[in-house]
């Protein structure tokens, strides 16, 4: 077995200080001439399995894109070693809910979720995936990945997405649910009406395509159009065809605010009714006035939980949310392709209903001086974007809601918007919660190149490293054994995948080392492109893809599939 040399590092490691990694660890590379071959020893790290057992000193053998061996040597051979001693080895995270799609084709390298250890994206979520596409569909998509990115459409369902997936190379690991909205969008258009038995049948036919596609299962975004307007008994049908192949359903609720209790109960009888395995999006409570329902929330979590609904729930560690401008508008407003909710704000004969609307989300809100505008679509505004709107409005001389319209209106509704509404008690007490894991709901973003536009929320570069370093070491939420089982094994056997999130003989060697009392977000709220701190290696697949803190460019990723047995493989 070849040796790898790294002539520059091994002259460098010579004096001394210059062998620390950028990570600021104890990190080595270099080659290994002595005892058992593997391709990578990973040598003196503590071990956290996943499992949440107690961490162990232990060295870890990787060959074939696989662990070997895990425990002590001193005579292993390997054509990299890297060197441990006072950091800590785990299973790469797993981002449970994201949402990025066509992002790694114009970047496969997905710099802001590997630098945080993440070595698998699970996406597709809030009732929103790249796939299924009618011709209409597909014609608008191809129109904007053209003007975007300047990529053309090459597929219509979940089987074509992912081989493109595949010609593209990345290097983390991607999965997808096929997301409900889309499949409604594609099986009766965006009006707000039940489903007739023949669009019924056609939105079943399209939810078992993509499941037979490799699809996780299905996701759904209650609060946004046109997946709002199904029913429970419409969602139970979708779910049971997604559970007949062993799929999972994601939801994000149709309520996380005045009525989420109702809500919650909801996606429990989905569960119950189906039964598919649950899994609750982006867990929480918005607005003041309704944050003493939060014991309530839990319980009823609990009691399903307990009841024997299979239910897993994630959380970002921030206490605002991100999604679109649009949102404080009223449903019946958003009905429709964007050109009809752009038509609406132009109708003057609804601008009082819109503005009363508007005025109530307001007095949840307390101050328009919460809300961020994150990214606009056009150069014509950037300069709002990392402003909030009580002071972009003033600086336009409009009020808010004239600012908010006028806005959307020349950004074809394109407005990415943060909101600041909701508890630090709560999210503590989440991210101690077993059930409930960690999702950043961002995207596989960079720093430079056509995906670094805009001002996005911080937990798009700064979820993991923030769980680990601020709620797990300096807010003592729970161990850190603890809060890696849910970053890794917990999604993992709750989506089925085969032989990954473990630290195990003859599991998939995705790994990440990190350094424990240095590891933290550096991303913010006015700057929030800045790659955390003490992430010192990561391996996907068994490759190296972060060394010393660097992107090496390798596309070690895979897409994995739901398979007919039921598995993500």
């Amino acid at each position: 077995m070849k040796t790898i040399e790294r002539r520059t590092f091994l002259k460098g490691a010579l004096k001394g200080a210059a062998a620390l990694s950028a990570a600021g660890s104890g990190l080595l590379l270099r080659g290994c001439t002595t005892g058992k071959e593997y391709d990578i020893l990973i040598s003196g790290g503590t071990v956290y399995d996943g499992t949440g057992a107690p961490p162990l000193r232990a060295d870890v053998g990787v060959a074939g894109g696989s662990v070997a061996f895990v425990g002590a040597t001193s005579t292993a051979r390997a054509r990299t070693v890297i060197r441990a001693d006072g950091l800590a080895v785990a299973p790469g995270f797993i981002d449970i809910h994201e949402h990025t799609a066509v992002e790694l084709m114009v970047n496969p390298r997905a710099e802001s979720a590997i630098r945080q250890g993440v070595t698998t994206l699970v996406s597709g979520n809030c009732g929103e995936s790249p796939f299924p596409l009618t011709e209409a569909m597909a014609e608008e998509v191809r129109k904007s990945l053209r003007e975007d990115h300047g990529l053309d459409l090459s597929w219509n369902d979940a089987r074509g997405f992912f081989e493109r997936i595949e010609k593209s190379g990345a290097s983390i690991n991607y999965c997808s649910y096929v997301g409900q909205g889309t499949v409604r969008a594609a099986g009766l258009g965006y009006g707000n009406r039940p489903a007739t038995a023949a669009e019924m049948a056609r939105m079943k036919a399209l939810v078992r395509e993509s499941m037979e596609g490799g699809a996780l299962g299905l996701s759904s975004g209650l609060e946004y159009s046109p997946g709002s307007f199904a029913s429970t008994e419409e969602l139970i049908d979708l779910c049971r065809v997604a559970m007949a192949s062993g799929g999972v359903y994601a939801t994000h609720m149709r309520d996380e605010e005045e009525g989420i209790l109702e809500a919650v109960d909801e996606a429990i009888r989905i569960a119950r009714e189906t039964p598919v395995r649950l899994q609750v999006s982006h867990i929480k409570i918005g607005y003041e006035k309704n944050w003493p329902k939060f014991d309530d929330l839990v319980a009823r979590i609990d009691r399903a939980n307990a009841g024997g609904v299979e239910l897993r729930c994630d959380r970002y560690p921030y206490i605002a949310w991100a999604t679109s401008l649009n949102m404080f508008f009223p449903l019946w407003a958003r009905e429709g392709p964007s050109q009809d909710f752009i038509a609406r704000l132009k109708d003057t004969s609804l601008q009082p209903r819109l503005r009363a609307a508007v005025a109530e989300k307001e007095k949840e809100l307390g101050s328009w001086d919460k809300v961020l505008i994150s990214n606009v679509a056009t150069d014509k505004n950037r300069r709002v974007e990392g402003q909030n709107v009580l002071e972009a409005s003033r600086a336009a001389g409009l009020t808010p809601y004239e600012f908010m319209r006028t806005l959307l209106m020349a950004e074809d509704g394109r407005v990415g918007m943060i909101t600041f509404a909701m508890s630090e008690d709560h999210l503590k007490r989440l991210l101690a919660h077993p059930l409930v894991g960690v999702g950043s709901d961002g995207q596989a973003v960079a720093p430079y190149g056509p995906l670094s536009k805009g001002k996005p929320h911080p937990r798009f570069y700064g979820t993991f490293a923030r769980v680990l370093g601020k709620y797990v070491r300096e807010e003592k939420v729970t161990t850190l054994e603890e809060m890696i089982r849910k970053m890794t094994s917990m999604p993992a056997a709750h989506l089925g995948f085969l032989k990954r999130g473990l630290v195990r003989a003859g599991w998939a060697a995705d790994l990440v080392v990190f350094d424990p009392a240095r590891v933290i977000d550096r991303a913010s709220w006015t700057d929030p492109a800045r790659y955390p701190e003490g992430i010192a290696a990561v391996l996907v697949n068994g490759q190296v893809v972060v060394e010393r803190g660097e992107h090496t460019g390798r596309p070690a990723g895979r897409v994995l599939r739901r398979n007919a047995r039921g598995e993500v493989a």
